[in-house]
């Protein structure tokens, strides 16, 4: 198996990966719509994409690239984020100014950050940070990064673990096209993804999820965004916590259709043993 990942060697894409499917041929791509562009494009070709943490929130545009390229969901994990500080051999810490890395990593570090009055510059890639770091003769600047990039890219490492919260976590999605969902089982639990634009109605999402009440149907996820040729149109993603054969789920889908401009099944895959449900 061949999966792509958004970032350089040493991002925390390729170690939650490396987590889930050990074997598998990763693949560096430098932005999160290569790796959907090329995933579309190649039925053999996989990807693996952060789509939110727990700190700071969704990754940006994943949603508008999710909706655009429509590959199939097959699986979900929950990554354990452990963010440190690096520098070239030598640096210390009082001779820093500036810190790199991407939002994401900025966002979850910001108690480092303030203590230390850093000055933030947000790259591409969490990953990619230490390779400028170690690539540059930099006396005053920081990468906030993996230790496997810390290694990679031959970095001393002044401090570790320095996310705001120790429960850091980031949900990653696998994803490829023309995926099979898995068989349904009574005594397993799944998720179904969609994506669905509603109607330019009053009250009409309420209308949308008026099915999952009625039918007892729970949702683990529910986001709007903006459909991107106008601010009068919504889309939402939407995680449903259940298999789209379960026939409760079969009768919330055809109560959400009725409401909606269209709709679209992003995938059906387990649910992971993180969620506890």
């Amino acid at each position: 198996m061949k999966i792509l990942y958004q970032g350089n060697e040493g991002a925390y894409s390729q170690l939650a990966a490396k987590e889930i499917f050990p074997d598998a041929e990763l693949i560096s791509c430098k932005t999160f719509e290569e790796c959907f562009k090329k995933s579309s494009n190649d039925e053999s070709l996989r990807t693996i994409i952060p789509i939110e943490n727990s700190i700071a929130g969704r990754v940006a545009d994943i949603q508008y690239l999710m909706n655009k390229y429509k590959l199939q969901i097959y699986a979900e994990h929950f990554h354990k984020v452990s963010h440190n500080l690096m520098v070239r051999p030598g640096i210390k810490i009082n001779d820093l100014k500036y810190v790199r890395s991407h939002s994401q990593a900025i966002s979850q570090c910001q108690k480092l950050i303030n203590e230390y009055k850093l000055e933030p510059i947000i790259a591409a890639d969490t990953a990619g940070s230490a390779k400028y770091i170690s690539e540059n003769s930099l006396k005053d600047e920081a990468a906030i990064a993996s230790t496997l990039a810390a290694k990679k890219y031959n970095l001393e490492i002044l401090k570790k673990n320095i996310e705001d919260d120790e429960k850091n976590v980031t949900r990653f999605l696998f994803m490829g096209k023309k995926i099979e969902h898995p068989e349904f089982k009574n005594n397993e639990n799944f998720i179904t993804s969609c994506i669905f634009k509603v109607k330019d109605k009053p009250a009409a999402l309420y209308k949308c999820l008026g099915g999952f009440a009625t039918n007892d149907i729970s949702l683990s996820k529910l986001e709007s965004f903006s459909d991107q040729s106008s601010f009068e149109q919504y889309l939402f993603l939407c995680d449903i916590v259940g298999h789209i054969e379960d026939p409760k789920v079969q009768k919330s889908l055809e109560e959400l259709g009725f409401h909606t401009i269209s709709l679209e099944i992003l995938g059906v895959y387990k649910a992971s043993t993180f969620r506890n449900l």
